[in-house]
């Protein structure tokens, strides 16, 4: 099938690298084009595969998955690959730092079959994969480490409208496209084409991304969660 998502699986344990595997193979919509043990194959492969989307270990030999997808979201020339983060916790203190470095979500290791092919398919589809609870960890994180933290995505938002403004605020609560045009009585195109502008406007990748600018270039204050 020419419209089938490819997606390369990146995992140092042989065993669950076939698992994940078989089961992406048995959707219909999807299929494995490469196996990567170390974070140095991951990269590589990526250049020679293309695949839509890297499904990411974070602890690997050789160069760890935050460095891989770094390198992979960095590149000019893999812009169309996104990057899947598997991690054990979802509190794993390095799932902040792949999300800094331009991955595009991530899933738990027992994650629901299902769900993890839902997730691929919503991230190859270009969409973030933050739902809110796992938006306000992620500000968690980023308030905790707020004062050591390099500012990768600090920027000036002199060119944002105020209506964009509005609507990266929004984003940044962890709402979705339908919920943010019902905040601000829009027609959900309209929304979808200002989520597109703060894109291409703030060099983000996806929404993950939008939700670091906005806590990071200060537009959204930042608050130390209650305990």
């Amino acid at each position: 099938m020419s419209d089938q998502i490819r997606v390369l699986v990146a995992d140092d344990q042989a065993l669950l690298r076939a698992s994940f595997r078989l089961l992406i193979d048995t959707a219909p919509d999807l299929t494995v084009v490469g196996e990567a043990g170390t974070g140095v194959e991951a990269v590589k492969l990526a250049r020679t595969e293309r695949p839509d989307v890297v499904l990411m270990d974070v602890r690997m030999p050789e160069m760890d998955g935050i460095e891989a997808a770094r390198r992979i979201c960095g590149s000019a020339d893999l812009s169309s690959v996104r990057v899947l983060i598997l991690t054990t916790f979802d509190l794993d203190e390095y799932v902040y730092a792949a999300l800094r470095g331009g991955a595009s979500g991530f899933v738990l290791k027992d994650t629901p079959p299902g769900d993890l092919l839902t997730a691929i398919r919503v991230v190859a589809a270009g969409e973030g994969l933050l739902a809110p609870t796992v938006t306000r960890r992620l500000i968690a994180e980023f308030v905790r480490t707020a004062d050591s933290a390099p500012r990768s995505f600090s920027r000036e938002l002199t060119d944002l409208t105020a209506r964009e403004r509005d609507v990266l605020t929004l984003v940044a609560g962890g709402l979705s496209n339908a919920e943010i045009a019902a905040r601000l009585h829009l027609a959900l195109a309209t929304v979808k084409t200002h989520v597109g502008h703060l894109l291409a406007k703030l060099g983000a990748r996806d929404r993950a991304q939008l939700v670091i600018v906005a806590y990071e270039s200060g537009l959204v204050s930042i608050r130390r969660p209650n305990a």
